[in-house]
């Protein structure tokens, strides 16, 4: 069962209190829920703060930054998050106030509310954990960049995304990066652009979300095959997928250099602790430590 902090105090640190937002830990798995239903789970300060502090905390509590699998008292360290929002939009972007406020503030006060929002989506992106979202009905601005930092998207069949700033005469710029690496370089130029929302179908189209389902009755059964699918993976691994595929993104030196540190970090990772394992269970025909198989079994 999911456990709260006051269940976890002794065993695993003071968990995160949190208003706006849910944290809940089952195992290797976080559950991260947003509960502003009644604005359409608007990002306002603080829930953004809130947000963040979670992310932070599940990430700490990993097995790629613990680099192991149990605490010293038998409890598995985290693996996967799960995002979620109550109600019948996902995420509608900025609170209606806090962008009012916007128009009233300094451009420094306005710079500050952008590095508090990236460091959401960056603290989202840069996840050690494999990272998935189920979405409902609308994702817009903030909403949409939220979407864009998940590794795994589950939608329902009615849900749209927009890159909404334009109709404010703004720009998608906090999100942009994660969206830009998201659905590419055309894609994301069209829909800052046009800033209308695309349905379920076009957003799978473009590698918006992965999977579209008719009904949030339907997303366990969704979530439970990707999940078991990762807790067969080495978790470090997963985590250093994300840290090579930001390396690509990023390299500016030459192919024949590029080649060079692939050949080296193959060989790190065949020498690291859990390569070791992964190859060794391999031979022996057994699961390897880290497979939640393993354990069941």
């Amino acid at each position: 069962m999911a456990f709260s902090g006051c269940d976890t105090m002794e065993k695993w640190n003071v968990m995160p209190s949190l208003e706006l937002c849910e944290l809940n830990i089952e195992g290797p798995l976080a559950y991260l829920n947003i509960k502003r239903e009644e604005v359409y789970n608007a990002l306002n300060t603080q829930l953004i703060s809130e947000l963040i502090v979670a992310l932070h905390w599940t990430s700490e509590h990993s097995v790629a930054k613990k680099e192991k699998i149990f605490d010293k008292n038998g409890k598995e360290y985290l693996r996967v998050l799960i995002l979620t929002s109550n109600g019948k939009h996902f995420c509608s972007g900025a609170d209606i106030n806090m962008m009012r406020d916007a128009g009233s503030k300094s451009v420094e006060e306005n710079r500050i509310d952008s590095i508090r929002l990236d460091n959401l989506f960056n603290s989202l992106w840069a996840h050690p954990c494999f990272t998935i979202g189920y979405i409902q009905g609308v994702a817009l601005g903030g909403g949409a960049g939220l979407v864009a930092c998940l590794d795994h998207v589950i939608a329902d069949s009615n849900t749209k995304i927009a890159l909404s700033e334009a109709k404010l005469g703004i720009l998608p710029a906090v999100i942009g990066p994660y969206v830009y690496r998201k659905i590419g370089s055309a894609q994301f130029r069209r829909l800052s652009m046009l800033a209308s929302k695309i349905d379920a179908e076009e957003a799978q189209r473009i590698g918006f979300i992965n999977e579209i389902i008719e009904s949030k009755g339907s997303f366990e059964s969704s979530f439970e095959r990707v999940i078991s699918d990762v807790l067969t993976t080495g978790p470090i691994a997963v985590y250093m997928a994300k840290k090579l595929t930001l390396s690509f993104d990023r390299w500016e030196k030459t192919d024949d250099e590029l080649r060079q540190w692939t050949l080296d970090k193959t060989s790190q990772m065949r020498g690291s602790r859990e390569g070791q394992e992964g190859l060794s269970s391999f031979l022996e025909r057994r699961l390897p430590a880290w497979s939640i198989q393993k354990k069941e079994n």
